[in-house]
């Protein structure tokens, strides 16, 4: 039993890493900047770009460290929706938990059947070494000695 991946899951979680990084840049410059005409955190857009490309293309390598990256964007999403003043910002902060969300889950369904097969294949591997070892022996005890 092959099982492929999703393609809704990966769209789900292109979709929800592109969301991120536009509101990421929208807040950070015009809608609820922490100074008046932008801040510096906008720069935290940056590593939402590195796994851009390979996210786009269902990478499943990329797909489980950005799963790890997404993360730090939940837990600033959380911070900031409970310690910020302002309304606009804890709006923000919400609509950021919320892509940080999706991407997490899309991206963890994603990989559950790349990692079921390696499992299984693991096993497969693991069983036919043991095989290998068990025919070797009973080879070298049936020998005749010299």
């Amino acid at each position: 039993m092959n099982q492929k991946p999703a393609p809704l899951l990966r769209f789900g979680a292109s979709v929800s890493l592109v969301g991120l990084i536009a509101l990421c840049l929208v807040w950070e410059l015009w809608l609820a900047p922490l100074r008046p005409g932008g801040s510096y955190l906008v720069l935290k857009v940056i590593p939402l770009l590195f796994p851009l490309r390979g996210v786009l293309k269902g990478d499943l390598y990329t797909l489980q460290w950005s799963a790890m990256l997404i993360l730090l964007y939940f837990m600033e999403g959380v911070v900031r929706a409970w310690s910020d003043p302002a309304p606009m910002s804890v709006l923000m902060a919400c609509v950021e938990i919320l892509f940080s969300t999706v991407f997490y889950l899309c991206a963890i369904f994603y990989l559950r059947p790349a990692k079921k097969q390696a499992k299984r294949l693991a096993a497969l591997e693991k069983e036919r070494l043991a095989q290998a070892a068990l025919t070797t022996k009973e080879h070298r005890t049936t020998e005749p000695a010299p």
